[in-house]
């Protein structure tokens, strides 16, 4: 049985112009230099079409995945659902740590959109499991490396 891929619309539309962009601009670049590295002659020590091909075995593999992952995925469209305080995959969460009061922002999705530096965490990770189903208001306990942290849920946004 094949897992699904649960990911936001957003994810999707990401990894549908990236398979574009594989397919029609680099697929194209990559038979260009191996055929030009052909011209050159002799294969077997031919640096440039070895790295040619190198390179169009990696493009081939990410089209597969990127494909695979594209016909196994779910897609979790929040904005459909109503409004409401409760803590859902796709939500952006305003979170406040109770011990130093920063406060932080997260958008909840699946593990190939996560990037943390872009505020997205995946379901699966540790903060993300800790405040799913809660609310506004609640306090989530996220187990960390260094102990125990406190999160007040702030503000929960389906958009």
């Amino acid at each position: 049985m094949i897992d699904k891929t649960v990911m936001t619309p957003f994810g999707e539309k990401s990894l549908r112009e990236e398979l574009d962009h594989l397919i029609r601009i680099v697929r194209p670049q990559i038979v260009n230099a191996i055929a030009t590295a052909r011209e050159h002659g002799d294969l077997k020590e031919n640096a440039e079409y070895h790295a040619a091909r190198e390179q169009q075995s990696f493009t081939e593999g990410r089209i597969q995945d990127i494909e695979s992952k594209l016909a196994n995925s779910e897609i979790v469209d929040i904005s459909k659902i109503p409004p409401g305080d409760k803590v859902v995959f796709g939500a952006l969460v305003s979170i406040i740590n109770t011990e130093n009061d920063e406060l932080r922002e997260y958008r909840i999705v699946g593990d190939d959109e996560a990037d943390v530096s872009q505020g997205k965490i995946s379901y699966k990770s540790p903060i993300a499991r800790a405040l799913i189903g809660k609310e506004i208001g609640d306090i989530a306990v996220v187990q960390a490396p260094s102990g125990e942290i406190e999160y007040e849920i702030d503000d929960v946004k389906y958009q």
